[in-house]
C-alpha cells in the first residue's frame, strides 16, 4: 500500500512538473510583452536628472542631479497644479468610488434578467467611448447657446450657465461626466463578487423576514467588502492621476486655474514647452506619491482587518 501510494505520489509530482512547464511558456510572452513596454521604458526616467538635450541624447546629456525637481518644487505655478489635481481626484473618488458600488447593488436586485442585462449593457457602454468624442459630445450638449441642458434651462426661465468656461461649475462637470461614463464599467468587479456569495444565505435571511434592503445591508455588503477594500487601496494611487485624457478635452484657459493638473502641466512644459527633463521630473514625482499613497493605504488597512493586497 505504501509503495502504491508514493508511486502515485511521484506521478502527481512529475504531472504537475509538466503543467507548470506548459503555463511558464504561456506566460513567457506576457512577461517579455511587460519587460519590453513597462520596465524598459523606465531608463528613460534618467533624462529628470539630467539637462537633456536631444541632439546629444541620453547618454550625453549633461548630470544636473535635482536640479528639475528643486525647480519644480518652487515654481508657484505647480503648487496650484498640484492642488488643483488632489482636489480633483478626492472629489471623483468621494463620488466615483460607491457608485458602481451602489449600481451593482441595485443590479443584483432586478429580478428580470432581461431588464438587468438591458441596463447593465446601457451602463457599460461610456466606457468604450473615446474622450475626444465624448468632449466634443459634451461641448454641444453644455453649449451656451443651443445646447441641451441650457435649452431646458430656458424653457423653465433661467439663464444660460457656461458649464465648461465658469470655473465654478467646471469641477462638478469633470465628476459628473466621469462617473456617468465609468461606473457602469467599475460594477464589473462587484457584481463578479455579488455572484460567488451562497444564495443560502438569502434564503435563510428571507426565512428570518429579511427585506431587501436588509440582505444588501447584512449579506451582500459584507461578502464584497474585501473586493471594496482592494480597490478603494489601488484607487488611492491615483490620486494624482486626475485624468489627463478628460480634462484635456474640456478644460480651456478660462478655468486653468481649477482644472490644470500635474499630467496637463507635463504636457504643456515638457512636450509643447520642449522641457523634457522638467517634464520627466514633474511625472517621476507624480508616480512615487502614487505609490507612496498605495503603500500607506496598504500599510494601515493591514493593521486594522485582513484586508489588504499584501
Amino acid at each position: 500500500m505504501l509503495i502504491g501510494s508514493k508511486k502515485m505520489s511521484s506521478y502527481y509530482n512529475r504531472h504537475s512538473h509538466t503543467e507548470n512547464y506548459q503555463l511558464v511558456l504561456m506566460f513567457l510572452p506576457v512577461l517579455l510583452c511587460l519587460l519590453l513596454f513597462n520596465y524598459g521604458p523606465m531608463y528613460g526616467l534618467v533624462i529628470a536628472f539630467k539637462d537633456y538635450q536631444f541632439l546629444k541624447g541620453i547618454e550625453n546629456s549633461p548630470w544636473i542631479g535635482l536640479k528639475n525637481f528643486r525647480d519644480l518644487l518652487s515654481a508657484p505655478s505647480f503648487k496650484e497644479v498640484f492642488r488643483n489635481t488632489i482636489v480633483i481626484s478626492l472629489l471623483k473618488l468621494m463620488v466615483g468610488f460607491p457608485a458602481p458600488i451602489i449600481l451593482a447593488l441595485l443590479l443584483n436586485e432586478i429580478q428580470n434578467k432581461g431588464y438587468k442585462k438591458l441596463v447593465q449593457t446601457i451602463s457599460y457602454l461610456p466606457h468604450f467611448l473615446s474622450w475626444v468624442v465624448l468632449g466634443g459630445l459634451f461641448r454641444q450638449v453644455l453649449s451656451p447657446s443651443g445646447g441641451l441642458v441650457n435649452e431646458i434651462i430656458q424653457m423653465f426661465g433661467g439663464k444660460p450657465i457656461y458649464f465648461l468656461a465658469d470655473p465654478n461649475h467646471f469641477l462638478g462637470m469633470l465628476v459628473i461626466t466621469d462617473v456617468w461614463k465609468e461606473a457602469g464599467w467599475g460594477t464589473i468587479i462587484y457584481l463578479a463578487a455579488i455572484t460567488s456569495i451562497n444564495p443560502e444565505l438569502y434564503e435563510s435571511a428571507a426565512i428570518d423576514g429579511a427585506g431587501r434592503f436588509q440582505k444588501m445591508w447584512f449579506i451582500t455588503l459584507p461578502d464584497i467588502f474585501p473586493v471594496i477594500v482592494m480597490l478603494f487601496i489601488l484607487s488611492m494611487g491615483n490620486i494624482v492621476n486626475a485624468g489627463f485624457d478628460q480634462i484635456f478635452n474640456l478644460y480651456n484657459p478660462a478655468v486653468y486655474q481649477v482644472s490644470d493638473i500635474i499630467d496637463t502641466y507635463v504636457y504643456r512644459k515638457g512636450l509643447v514647452g520642449m522641457r523634457y527633463s522638467y517634464g520627466s521630473a514633474a511625472g517621476l514625482f507624480k508616480n512615487v506619491i502614487s505609490f507612496m499613497l498605495v503603500f500607506i493605504t496598504n500599510m494601515i488597512v493591514k493593521k486594522n482587518s485582513d484586508n489588504s493586497i499584501w
